[in-house]
């Protein structure tokens, strides 16, 4: 176990109360995996953990929980609580402090996110979480349809830990995921959008979709080619305008979807696009990314600047307008094998080209 998390959790058990660490961390740790997802459930208050944590988030207290940022950790402390009346299909209407952990492990979505680890390393598994870890299944604490039916993001997220653990969905959850679906349309396209990024990355998270595409407005899952660039999956689906990308990353689904429509080992365009575009699409048309690499390296020139004469002995031999689009010509010339870049050549054609 990390120190640090070690210390916390000894912090909070020094001061008379329970607290373990629960959900994605001992459920990795549990089978080697690393994991970066730290949540603590304790019996203390968020007003009694206050006192422990002076320096501590309060922003969610109302919600039972406060948040940590030691170093670069970030930690979650959730008083033990259960959960009712369900607002929107996602956000519980009313909250209750509890005062036994098992009572606390009873609202939490799926069983292989119950298992917990004391501030001694050691599990603490009142679920059995480690069988259904073990069996490599995905199974809802309690009535599968009660919990997709009070959270409909608990789709996505089963979908998330089928395709990232490659485990199996239950039947009696697979049908509560089925059953529900049409509550996927009334979750925000930010929170669905955080779960598909992790999804769309999976083969076998793309074909669990499948079943959801309609709900989740997105087309084309049928055809995705899975690489190793999410917008370079993304550019392949069609989806609603609600779903929000950064400037960045339209800009580079814009560029992605003209290059489906171009010959990638053409060395003009590879020259154009560069070889981190190229690469993205080569995956997606079964063309190794080394190829295009190697291709790209082998350009006799990289860039407008490598080409051997100066914008200024140009500007001596056409008008100052006409600049841009010598450079232009003796981009296509020299790539096209037409033209070497040697200066006496690129001169003669220049004044060639002036003649015509």
């Amino acid at each position: 176990m990390n120190a640090l998390l070690k210390k916390i959790l000894s912090q909070i058990t020094d001061a008379g109360f329970e607290a373990y660490l629960i959900g994605g961390y001992p459920r990795d740790f549990y089978l080697g995996l690393e994991t970066h997802d730290y949540d603590i459930a304790t019996s203390a208050t968020p007003d009694q953990l206050k006192t422990i944590f002076p320096h501590a988030d309060m922003t969610d207290q109302k919600y039972g929980r406060i948040t940590l940022q030691e170093s670069n950790f970030i930690i979650e402390i959730t008083t033990y609580r259960k959960e009712s009346d369900y607002i929107d299909f996602r956000y519980p209407k009313n909250i209750y402090f509890v005062e036994t952990l098992e009572q606390d492990l009873e609202r939490r979505d799926f069983v292989i996110n119950t298992l917990c680890m004391d501030q001694e390393g050691n599990f603490v598994d009142l679920l059995d979480a480690r069988k259904d870890i073990d069996a490599k299944l995905i199974r809802a604490v309690g009535n599968a349809e009660q919990k997709i039916g009070e959270d409909a993001l608990r789709i996505l997220r089963a979908i998330r830990f089928s395709a990232v653990l490659d485990f199996e969905l239950d039947s009696e959850l697979f049908s509560a995921l089925q059953k529900y679906k049409k509550n996927l349309l009334k979750i925000s396209y930010q929170r669905k959008k955080e779960e598909l990024d992790k999804i769309l990355i999976h083969e076998k998270g793309i074909s669990l979709l499948k079943e959801f595409a309609e709900e989740l407005e997105i087309s084309g899952l049928d055809q995705v080619n899975i690489q190793t660039s999410l917008t370079g999956i993304w550019a392949q689906l069609s989806c609603s305008s609600h779903y929000e990308f950064s400037k960045q990353q339209k800009k580079e689904i814009k560029i992605i979807k003209e290059l489906l429509e171009c010959d990638i080992l053409d060395p003009v365009i590879l020259y154009q696009y560069g070889h981190y575009y190229c690469g993205i699409v080569a995956e997606i048309k079964g063309i190794s990314r080394e190829v295009i690499l190697k291709m790209y390296k082998e350009l006799p020139i990289h860039h407008r600047n490598e080409i051997a004469i100066t914008s200024k002995e140009i500007s001596q031999m056409v008008p100052k307008e006409q600049i841009d689009t010598v450079y232009q010509d003796l981009e296509l010339s020299i790539l096209k094998g037409n033209l070497e870049n040697i200066k006496i050549f690129i001169k003669k054609h220049i004044m060639n080209g002036r003649k015509k």
